[in-house]
């Protein structure tokens, strides 16, 4: 990875209460990476993700964009302001969709440029429209949440999260709560914004996904890194037997 990274966790610790979660994580994501983060469930991936998406706050570490702090646990008002500043460029995909169920999928789209960014409304519609597009529901535009499809509801919050021209897009487990085919259409978007050269983070337990699109893969367990390597050398020949484990369970 060459420059400054995009977003980077250095000696990342979390805790709620006496329970540890995550143990001095550090890791970079660096332009146009596509960084996928593997592991067993409670293994601490979701935790860090949302630290990275400010959504929650390290217990000790911090987190930093562009060389930048935006968070760390005696943040200061440069950092407040800093991590003010930076939010709408960190673009999160959730596992559940989160749409608001009484707007139009355009509206759901639109809403934070609209209040957010302060964008004119019609700069917003032809903005989603052109997203809708993008992720191949062009045609729901006027649909509420409701009449959609798991896997459509996951490209509208995909395309939600875009709207907001992010720098970076963290994705937690997109794929989970979805049907193999379902699966299939929410992944050929993912493949493409990978192509397009958008940086994304993905937690994930697509292993073909990492495998083939991914650049970097980090296996994560107990709240630690465990390694990190190219796809090919990381399915290949993983060099911890924790990670060996974990691979045997997605082998014919």
């Amino acid at each position: 990875m060459a420059g400054v990274p995009i977003i980077a966790a250095e000696e990342v610790s979390k805790r709620f209460r006496a329970h540890q979660v995550l143990s001095r994580v550090s890791l970079a994501v660096g332009e146009r990476e596509v960084v996928c983060v593997v592991g067993p469930s409670g293994s601490g991936k979701t935790t860090l993700l949302r630290c990275l998406a400010l959504l929650e706050e390290p217990s000790e570490g911090r987190i930093t964009m562009r060389g930048n702090v935006i968070a760390s646990p005696d943040a200061d008002a440069t950092v407040r302001r800093a991590a003010r500043a930076v939010r709408p460029d960190i673009g999160m995909v959730f596992q559940q969709f989160n749409l608001w169920p009484h707007m139009s999928v355009l509206e759901n789209v639109i809403e934070a440029p609209l209040r957010v960014k302060e964008m004119a409304r019609q700069d917003a519609i032809a903005m989603g429209e052109r997203l809708l597009e993008k992720v191949g529901l062009a045609d729901k535009r006027d649909a509420y949440p409701a009449r959609l499809s798991g896997g459509q509801q996951q490209r509208v919050a995909i395309a939600r999260a875009l709207a907001m021209s992010p720098q970076v897009l963290l994705f937690d487990e997109p794929t989970s709560a979805l049907d193999p085919e379902l699966r299939r259409e929410v992944l050929v978007v993912m493949r493409q914004l990978a192509a397009e050269g958008m940086t994304m983070m993905v937690v994930t337990h697509e292993m073909s996904f990492a495998r083939n699109v991914g650049v970097r893969v980090i296996f994560m367990d107990h709240g630690e890194i465990v390694e990190q390597a190219a796809p090919a050398d990381f399915f290949s020949a993983p060099k911890s037997e924790r990670a060996r484990r974990f691979l045997q369970q997605f082998q014919d």
